[in-house]
């Protein structure tokens, strides 16, 4: 895709919201029918970490066979729009520690806006597929590791310049996981 080597935001229309930004610190992650809208930076300290996860959650939240996730300091997150309109969903039956996670999504649409989990407190888990900016996909947000590759898909290839961790790689010490 040409926006890997571009630096400037591709921000294609998807969903209900025309008002994404992304600059060189900072961008935006939008729902699909545009009610929540987030702001989050793109470099630390608040951006901590990106990952793709195959964990049996991130499939079964997502209706997909992964999900690709990125870690923010909850100081570094700012609610643009539509805090009100969120829900949330609360268990710890298949999380791995017992912990309970959070589940943050658009009351309107659906959209998984982000995860919160009890291990790891003041990070919130954001989606990489509401960032509105595709560019930052490939780049600042491209994944650094994928997880739970024990559980991934047989007709899934494993991304061969990623670490590849059959679990978790992650400690609360130092970042989390959706199985977290």
């Amino acid at each position: 895709m040409a926006a890997a080597t571009n630096s400037k935001p591709y921000i294609p229309v998807a969903g209900g919201a025309d008002d994404g930004w992304s600059k060189d610190d900072q961008a935006t992650a939008t729902c699909y029918c545009g009610a929540v809208q987030l702001a989050f930076p793109t470099q630390g300290p608040g951006l901590v970490d990106t990952f793709t996860c195959h964990c049996t959650d991130c499939r079964k939240i997502t209706a997909s066979m992964f999900a690709t996730n990125f870690v923010v300091a909850d100081t570094h997150l700012k609610h643009l729009r539509g805090q009100e309109t969120l829900t949330s969903f609360t268990q710890s039956k298949t999380i791995t520690s017992g912990k309970a996670m959070t589940n943050c999504f658009c009351s309107t649409c659906g959209s998984l806006m982000y995860r919160i989990s009890e291990v790891f407190p003041g990070h919130s888990i954001l989606r990489t597929g509401t960032v509105d900016d595709f560019t930052l996909h490939e780049t600042k947000l491209k994944p650094k590791v994928e997880l739970y590759t024990k559980d991934r898909v047989g007709w899934l290839s494993g991304v061969t310049d990623m670490e590849q961790v059959a679990g978790s790689a992650y400690t609360p010490k130092n970042t989390c996981s959706s199985e977290l």
